[in-house]
């Protein structure tokens, strides 16, 4: 079996990016972890690949004078110096312009603790719980120009509890993350998750990819 180049890019500890690796150990997942870089010299993220013999990478944004745009050409040069396929962020807290978003259109996808398109940007849990939902969670999106947007590729919901605090949420919240975004990837580079106007399917049998999945 083929398996697809993935880079993850990370700005911090990324969580995330040990359980994609941790996936990608098993011979028949699809993608392989080629790159993991970072935006940021000193995240521990970068350590933790190390650990896992993944070639690591760093383009520091703060070297570009607020030049976003340069700052991401340089990214992606490092993209295509690995052969990069398929891209994941996990935890890059970086906005991106429409070059880098363009550049890899249907190959780059992103997670979002939160159930979009509901609760966009930052403080998600604090305003689930503000807005006293009863379903909270987790989805994996292709990015597109607008942030937290992108058509939606699975979910993963918790049911929101009476006693919940932003930190209590944010932990259940996060272990449904580990579970859908390698799902999520193995879709993509598969070749399974295909994009069809705003919606994602599986393709043959019409599925939708991008309904709620409880973990």
């Amino acid at each position: 079996m083929s398996r697809r180049k993935t880079a993850i890019l990370i700005s911090g500890r990324g969580s995330n990016m040990s359980a994609l690796i941790s996936a990608a150990m098993s011979p028949d997942y699809p993608a392989e972890i080629a790159l993991v870089l970072s935006n940021r010299p000193d995240a521990k993220g970068l350590e933790r690949a190390a650990e896992f013999g993944i070639p690591t990478a760093v383009v520091d944004h703060t070297e570009y004078s607020g030049d976003r745009e340069a700052f991401e050409r340089k990214v992606d040069a490092v993209l295509k110096d690995h052969q990069i396929e398929v891209v994941a962020l996990a935890g890059f807290m970086r906005i991106l312009t429409p070059f880098l978003v363009n550049a890899w259109a249907n190959r780059m996808i992103n997670i979002h603790p939160a159930l979009l398109p509901s609760f966009k940007g930052l403080a998600t849990h604090e305003r689930a719980l503000e807005e006293g939902v009863k379903l909270h969670g987790a989805t994996v999106h292709f990015v597109s120009a607008e942030m937290d947007d992108g058509p939606i590729i699975i979910q993963g919901a918790v049911p929101v509890l009476d006693r919940d605090t932003p930190d209590t949420l944010a932990a259940r919240v996060l272990e449904v993350e580990h579970k859908i975004y390698p799902k999520a990837l193995a879709l993509v580079a598969s070749g399974k998750a295909k994009v069809t106007g705003a919606r994602v399917s599986t393709g043959g049998d019409g599925a939708n990819v991008g309904d709620l999945v409880w973990p």
